[in-house]
């Protein structure tokens, strides 16, 4: 049992980085844009990645990890580690849907510059978290 909820925790995993990756690139071209049809498609997409996507795929892996920490006893210094960075992922996540409401309410004020180095920030933690999950140096 542990094995499938393990392989569905890493697909849920890899769905919602998907989105972690690919919703801060939407922001981009969106800052960007000038084209009224082409910014109101951006926020149909926005909305959808966002909302039929990510969140569903961040509740399910944060739920199916837990499940593997709590009900397997899964334990070290590099769980520590892995859970505050996974807050972190969390915390992101929840900026996302911020941007997401200030662009549907057209009051967006950042440059497609700032979402470019947005966009980079998940690139790093997954870096660290596949380190920490696979290495276990602590």
């Amino acid at each position: 049992m542990m094995l499938w909820i393990k392989s569905l925790h890493i697909i849920f995993v890899v769905t919602w980085f998907a989105g972690l990756f690919y919703l801060p690139r939407l922001f981009v071209y969106h800052a960007a844009s000038s084209d009224p049809i082409g910014i109101e498609r951006f926020k149909v997409m926005e909305r959808k990645l966002f909302y039929g996507i990510m969140t569903p795929s961040a509740v399910l892996a944060v739920l199916l990890g837990s499940w593997l920490w709590l009900g397997y006893g899964i334990s070290g210094g590099w769980l520590h580690a892995k859970l505050a960075l996974v807050l972190l992922l969390l915390i992101y996540h929840v900026y996302c849907g911020k941007f997401l409401v200030e662009f549907k309410h057209d009051r967006n004020r950042r440059s497609h510059v700032y979402y470019r180095w947005f966009n980079e920030i998940p690139v790093v933690i997954l870096f660290a978290v596949v380190i920490l999950v696979v290495v276990k140096p602590f």
